[in-house]
């Protein structure tokens, strides 16, 4: 086994969490199987089936794999919180997709950590997008513990981190879980607008969840969810920013999650094109919500605000090309 001063290699990498874990089967697994059951994980297909059984066993991402090296990389910036914010003519766009898209940061670092590793290990780099309980993983190398709102909240550091792994054969002694500080604490399960977060908390269902409806979601969103979006154009922020743990959390110097889109005008969202949606957010998650959801969000987002001015920008989506658009547009209208 060898000694290998991840942490600070890591920090040297841009990274301000890291931690080892064992590449076995995680203690989750019955309970991530018991989540797909119930349908919880809505139209999100890549999340079960074959990929489900997958993030069962690292080994079989990597065989022989040994260790799990986890980091977190810090993104919350010093702008307020969205409960903080007055968004009655803005559309709230998630903190974590202000600057660059996280995908390409945390591989380019991730990728340095590798090359300071001993040599001669097979290795495999995962940033959300591989078959992995990330969270479950990141805990028990001792990064944080998974709080209510079933984000990793670290004690000293907040929740607002990418988590990205290196699943190697290399064997590194393994970390310890922390325990777990929410305590009595039921600040997030409240504040949901959508009650997607259980009633005890630790489980969240996401087809309640306005970031699955602002982002996966590629259909109609249940009309009577609508008005718990509020102004959410992209992701939803409000369990974190409510959550004690982050009320000092510091802000991230890495220029790549500079704010370029914190709140942008709706009536300037409504009218741009689809080359210009591409152009904007070309090197932004926003990108994932594709053209048409992101001007449904719009539309919703508008509806919500209920403001005069949003009557001729919304008569203008109710006559777009795609149905989804003119539909969430025309229910936009009937609540002004």
């Amino acid at each position: 086994m060898y000694v290998v001063d991840v942490r600070q290699l890591a920090k040297e990498c841009g990274f301000e969490l890291a931690g080892v874990a064992a590449a076995t089967p995680s203690p989750d697994c019955n309970r991530y199987q018991d989540w797909i059951a119930g349908g919880m994980h809505g139209a999100m297909g890549y999340l079960a089936g074959r990929r489900a059984d997958v993030r069962m066993d690292p080994q079989l991402l990597l065989p022989e794999a040994r260790s799990i090296v986890c980091v977190g990389k810090l993104y919350n910036a010093p702008q307020p919180y969205s409960t903080e914010f007055d968004l009655v003519e803005r559309g709230w766009i998630s903190r974590y997709a202000w600057g660059d898209d996280y995908h390409d940061v945390l591989r380019r670092d991730l990728e340095r950590l590798v090359a300071m590793l001993p040599v001669g290990y097979e290795y495999k780099i995962c940033v959300d997008t591989a078959p992995l309980l990330e969270r479950s993983y990141a805990y028990r190398a001792g990064l944080g513990w998974i709080g209510k709102n079933t984000c990793l909240i670290n004690e000293s550091l907040g929740s607002w981190f990418f988590l990205g792994e290196i699943v190697t054969t290399l064997e590194l002694e393994p970390d310890s879980p922390p325990p777990d500080r929410c305590g009595t604490c039921t600040r997030c399960i409240e504040a949901c607008p959508t009650s997607a977060i259980s009633e005890g908390g630790y489980e969240l269902d996401a087809r309640l969840c306005i970031s699955y409806f602002t982002i996966e979601l590629r259909g109609a969103v249940p009309e009577e969810q609508r008005g718990g979006i509020g102004q959410n154009v992209f992701g939803c922020d409000i369990c974190q920013d409510v959550c004690p743990w982050n009320r000092r959390a510091p802000t991230t110097e890495d220029e790549a999650f500079t704010a370029r889109y914190l709140a942008p005008p709706l009536a300037e969202l409504a009218q741009i094109t689809e080359e210009e949606f591409r152009a904007m957010f070309r090197s932004s998650p926003v990108s994932r919500a594709k053209y048409a959801g992101f001007l449904r969000n719009v539309a919703i987002a508008m509806g919500n605000a209920g403001r005069r001015e949003f009557k001729a920008p919304l008569e203008r989506l109710a006559r777009h090309p795609n149905e989804m658009v003119r539909e969430h547009a025309l229910w936009a209208l009937n609540k002004i």
